[in-house]
């Protein structure tokens, strides 16, 4: 497919070589497409070299070829990264200064921006309205990541990872529909950890992979995603705001914090069922007889409070409730008592042990459905998984 990089005049353009590079690997043609003011911080020859095709900012080269015009119209995906406050601004009021510009007014393909500016630029009122407006077009701006900026600058504002604009975009290539344009989404992802004392834990084997899959996946759909993140140790997804937790009271403090408003709630999170009942403020030291006991309580269960809520004030909850089951044996069997009793309306329920499912990219599962048929998930990409879900819960919000 052809894929036409769009970059713009900002620090963040030298990133862009990297995605660049992800996308010519992966045998997509790339036609690198720069402002003037990119070109101060990587030239043309580098982005030439790089992409195997010929580089300029001006519509005035080769004008016999129309390239304004024929840039676009051949496009099967344009992603500008990083796209600046003023090339936000440009293309959200339809300028055509120079060759990026005009392309993205004859684009007819599906246009990704990845903004990267600094957080008083990407939170200023002018802005905020011009992402909306280019959202309310079709088009997919993804949220900035929060991270160091340019000097000593901190906050929301940074490029993504460009490996991860790359999922996004290839979620993109591959047509998935934009069904949750404005809709807000909190997915949480990991394994909660329980302090027995400052070393020690009471833990799972969870990666946190199929949780960031299904933010990925929903911010390549046009969704505001949360990502409620316990102890992972994986970059950012693309778009997705990420609160970092460890332990379960803490995950059920912010997904109810995030689920105010929400259109759904994914809890992929694998969260500890117990926790000690006394945490050691000092390391417990060995002993010359048994080990002493460690009286365990139980956690809040916060998918069944999400579900309760919802049943005593139709305004609480989210509209649409998405749980996972990790379950060893009688899969099904306990799934569907699951799906009962936690009054949820979908039930993702798949087998782990031995390498299954927990720290694999790919995956294979059930979704029961509340008052409907199960959808069989066959083993594959994690990716393809969350697809299935937001399809099921797209058709529950529309």
């Amino acid at each position: 497919m052809q894929v036409v990089l769009g970059v713009s005049g900002g620090i963040a353009a030298y990133k862009a070589c990297e995605l660049l590079r992800l996308f010519t690997e992966s045998g997509h043609g790339v036609r690198v497409v720069p402002t003037r003011e990119a070109l101060n911080f990587v030239g043309a020859p580098t982005w030439a070299a790089l992409s195997g095709n010929p580089v300029s900012a001006e519509v005035w080269d080769d004008v016999h070829e129309v390239p304004h015009v024929r840039i676009g119209k051949r496009a099967d995906l344009v992603v500008v990264a990083p796209a600046t406050a003023d090339v936000l601004a440009k293309a959200a009021h339809g300028l055509a200064g120079d060759l990026l510009t005009n392309t993205l007014l004859t684009a007819t393909c599906p246009v990704v921006f990845a903004p990267a500016m600094h957080t008083e630029m990407w939170q200023h009122p002018a802005t905020r309205a011009n992402v909306a407006t280019l959202r309310e077009r079709g088009a997919i701006v993804i949220d900035p990541a929060v991270g160091r900026l340019t000097g000593a600058d901190t906050g929301p504002g940074r490029l993504p990872d460009p490996a991860e604009i790359f999922q996004v975009c290839l979620r993109v290539l591959r047509g998935r529909p934009r069904d949750l344009a404005g809709r807000r989404v909190v997915v949480s992802a990991g394994g909660t950890r329980e302090a027995i004392d400052p070393v020690r834990f009471i833990g799972n084997r969870s990666s946190g992979l199929q949780g960031y899959a299904l933010a990925r996946t929903a911010a390549a759909r046009g969704a505001e995603v949360t990502l409620v993140a316990a102890n992972t140790a994986l970059p950012d997804p693309a778009g997705a705001k990420v609160v970092r937790v460890e332990s379960t009271a803490e995950l059920r403090e912010a997904v109810l914090a995030a689920s105010a408003g929400a259109d759904a709630v994914v809890m992929a999170a694998a969260v500890a069922d117990f926790r000690p009942e006394t945490r050691h403020d000092a390391k417990i030291k060995k002993t010359d007889g048994e080990p002493a006991s460690i009286r365990l309580v139980k956690n809040p269960d916060i998918l069944a409070e999400l579900g309760e809520r919802r049943g005593h004030d139709s305004g609480a909850g989210p509209r649409v409730i998405v749980g996972f089951a990790a379950e060893t044996h009688d899969v099904l069997a306990n799934g569907q008592a699951k799906l009962a009793r936690k009054k949820c309306d979908l039930l993702v329920v798949n087998q782990v042990g031995e390498g299954l499912a927990f720290g694999s990219p790919d995956n294979a599962a059930t979704v029961l459905v509340a008052g409907g048929e199960p959808v069989e998930v066959p083993f594959g990409p994690k990716e393809d998984l969350a697809d299935v879900v937001w399809d099921l819960v797209a058709v529950r919000l529309s």
